[in-house]
């Protein structure tokens, strides 16, 4: 599953009754990774959801509440049983809804974009210290968008458990070691 390192706490969420996952800003919900989640969490009998976002920062966060709730509501729960989040732009876009209220039981952050490539004096970070829910990061090591270092570093300023792994590659990293994370984190297996 390649590197695991440990930000703080590490536990994951408990008795979840879905998946939200939402894409990178130039990706769709049929994203790879997405996809590959989606058959992976199914498969261990977690329902997944998989949603586009419209773009922009103003929209996005409003999108995924509506989402999550229209999730939540189907399967009969609170938004409180589902982990919410995705891929870059999607996994920021959760990671800001649940820092301005979303109840959740969990965030998945997939290739978190800390700063733009090239740009580490850029950080995507003033909203983190208000998510309080337990976190998975996994990122590819060599993600132009957030080194390894950079992103223990920032991720710590969660309030909640954090856990960050680490696999090979860069931004979109193969999809083994990502679903394999996830679904060690979720589902326990």
């Amino acid at each position: 599953m390649g590197g695991v390192r440990v930000v703080r706490g590490g536990a994951g969420p408990v008795d979840v009754a879905g998946v939200l996952l939402t894409p990178g800003a130039s990706a769709t919900r049929d994203h790879r990774t997405l996809v590959a989640l989606d058959a992976a969490l199914t498969a261990a009998g977690v329902p997944v959801h998989r949603t586009d976002l419209p773009r922009g920062a103003q929209a996005a966060p409003a999108r995924v509440r509506a989402e999550a709730e229209a999730f939540a509501a189907a399967l009969g729960v609170g938004t409180e049983r589902l982990v919410v989040g995705g891929r870059s732009f999607g996994g920021r876009m959760c990671s800001v809804a649940v820092a301005d209220g979303l109840p959740v039981a969990g965030l998945l952050l997939l290739s978190y974009p800390l700063h733009p490539p090239g740009r580490p004096d850029t950080l995507r970070t003033a909203h983190l210290p208000r998510v309080a829910v337990p976190t998975l990061a996994v990122s590819g090591a060599t993600d132009a968008y957030g080194t390894p270092d950079e992103l223990a570093t920032h991720l710590a300023d969660l309030s909640g458990p954090v856990t960050l792994v680490v696999v090979p590659g860069p931004h979109s990293p193969a999809d083994a070691p990502v679903v394999a994370a996830v679904r060690t984190w979720i589902v326990g297996t």
